[in-house]
Formats: structure tokens, C-alpha cells, sequence
């Protein structure tokens, strides 16, 4: 007979392997996001554009929706993750 704590432990497995999973697509996108400012910077576009932040998040939201994952969850994180970007594109932008 399988415990609870067995059943805990492969329930944190998959956790731990989900969450690793998402650390590599965080390296993905923060690649894609060094073009951006690469880009940005030689046409000297700021990196805070809200219409496009708006844009993300309702995108994420109706992504969140349709995968079964709360959208205010989502539009959290997203959020979060966006203020981080653009303050580390402001860096690499030197503004």
C-alpha cells in the first residue's frame, strides 16, 4: 500500500520537474529578450511600452483561461515578469 507521503513526494516530483521545466523557458524568453533590446536599442525604442504590456497580459489571460490555469494567477506572474524585463532592459539600455 502506497502512503501519503509517497503519494506527496511524487506529487512534489512533478512540482520540482514542472518548475525546472519553467526555468528553462525563463533562459528562452530572456534570450529573445536580448534581441529585443538589441532592437531597441538601435532605433532608440524605450523599453517600457505599456500598450504592448496590456497586450501581454490580456493574451496571457486568455491563454491561462483556455488551459484551465487561473487568469488572475497568470496576469500576476505576467505582470511580475514584465517589471523585471523592462527594468533589465532599461539596464542594458543605460537608461
Amino acid at each position: 500500500m502506497v502512503t501519503e507521503n509517497a503519494h506527496l513526494a511524487a506529487c512534489r516530483a512533478e512540482i520540482d520537474a514542472l518548475d525546472a521545466e519553467l526555468v528553462r523557458l525563463l533562459g528562452r524568453r530572456i534570450e529573445v529578450v536580448n534581441r529585443v533590446v538589441a532592437i531597441k536599442k538601435e532605433h532608440g525604442i524605450a523599453a517600457l511600452l505599456p500598450e504592448r504590456v496590456e497586450e501581454v497580459v490580456a493574451h496571457v489571460r486568455e491563454e491561462a483561461e483556455v488551459s484551465g490555469a487561473p487568469p488572475d494567477l497568470a496576469e500576476r506572474l505576467y505582470r511580475s515578469l514584465i517589471a523585471w524585463t523592462v527594468e533589465y532592459e532599461e539596464n542594458k539600455l543605460g537608461k
